[in-house]
């Protein structure tokens, strides 16, 4: 893989500010606008044009990353690799979700179904019907792989999921039946529950913090 390949990888998912700091450290995600070009000038990767991007600050190539975290709202600065020129202007620091303790295996209080599906309620709902297997759902959520990764996140998008329970991983069509609207609850998806085996998506036990917040 190539220099552009890697730095690629990191980029791109839209979102809006969850809260704001005086500069980013290694653990927060920052909206930018950038190019990158390479040491002859030609143009690599770049932010749509009248767009930006977010990304994980400890996801940056390290030059980069270290650059940012020396960067307030509204900075702009070109940092220079072995191989980039890369011109940047940061535009807001954003705190993402908290990453949960337990991602290789459920807590010991955690309740867990026949299926092998594993959950905390984290708040209570304050509604009394659960959607069923072909409902359409409306719901904050944000996703985490073994490994720590923070895969997905309607917070770092900025607006609330919608789908249908028939429409999504088993694990979920499961868990969501179980909800009310207002309640948050953890999840460990167990893989047959989950992606197993598909190609390009998280592998092994997910985690999912999911908020229901309305059945439709």
């Amino acid at each position: 893989m190539n220099g552009a390949g890697v730095i690629s990888k990191h980029f791109l998912i839209a979102c809006v500010l969850l809260l704001s700091v005086t500069s980013a450290s290694a653990a927060d995600f920052v909206k930018l606008r950038y190019s990158i070009r390479n040491l002859e000038g030609k143009l690599i990767e770049a932010s749509a044009e009248g767009q930006a991007a977010v990304m994980a600050v400890d996801r940056m190539i390290p030059e980069w990353r270290e650059a940012v975290k020396t960067m307030t709202a509204g900075d702009k600065k070109t940092v220079r690799t072995a191989e980039y020129e890369i011109e940047t202007e940061l535009l807001e620091i954003i705190k993402g979700p908290d990453t949960p303790a337990d991602l290789t295996a459920p807590p010991a209080d955690a309740e867990k179904t026949r299926s092998g599906l594993a959950f905390k309620i984290l708040r209570e709902g304050t509604g009394a019907a659960k959607p069923r297997r072909r409902s359409t759902v409306r719901v904050n959520y944000s996703g985490w792989s073994g490994d720590g990764r923070l895969f997905d996140s309607t917070i770092l998008r900025g607006q609330p999921a919608e789908f249908r329970l028939d429409n999504v991983i088993d694990g979920w069509t499961e868990g969501l039946q179980m909800m009310v609207e207002g309640e948050v609850r953890r999840f460990w998806i167990p893989a047959k529950l989950a992606y197993a085996k598909e190609p390009g998506k998280p592998q092994g036990m997910l985690v999912f913090d999911i908020e229901l917040i309305e059945v439709k």
